[in-house]
């Protein structure tokens, strides 16, 4: 099922984007609410929103600036859309936007241990030891 993924700047959007990581991270993963949704959602995130050809939301991500550059944070799918390239098609459109607007900036993220699979296949490499957030384990992994 393709799909197509895009900066987000209408409040729907946002508003499909933040149901979308609730279902997947508070209601799939039991990750506390008070840390899914942090100060950066309001501030200084750029988010984005995968829809299917029909236009259903089917994923969501944002990316911000930090003292160590960018970092990808909060990418989701929702259980039905997985393996259909919809994290792809957010993570390329993510990604493109970086380069355009922080071209020598280094890009980092924190995997989940399931995902690191995922992230290598698109050039990110992990760094350091495995660690916990929200009780998930995770790698930090770095572009290129």
């Amino acid at each position: 099922m393709p799909a197509t993924a895009f900066r987000i700047t209408d409040l729907r959007d946002l508003d499909a984007a933040f149901t979308i990581r609730e279902k997947v991270f508070v209601e799939g993963q039991g990750v506390p609410a008070t840390l899914e949704n942090d100060l950066h959602d309001r501030t200084d995130a750029r988010h984005y929103l995968a829809r299917t050809d029909d236009g259903t939301p089917a994923g969501a991500a944002r990316w911000r600036e930090t003292e160590n550059g960018v970092k990808l944070e909060r990418f989701a799918v929702l259980e039905g859309f997985r393996n259909q390239e919809v994290g792809a098609t957010i993570l390329h459109a993510v990604l493109a936007d970086v380069r355009a607007e922080l071209p020598d900036a280094e890009v980092y993220l924190n995997a989940q241990l399931r995902a690191v699979p995922f992230y290598e296949r698109h050039g990110f490499r992990k760094e350091g030891e495995m660690f916990e957030e929200a009780n998930i384990q995770h790698y930090r992994m770095v572009l290129g």
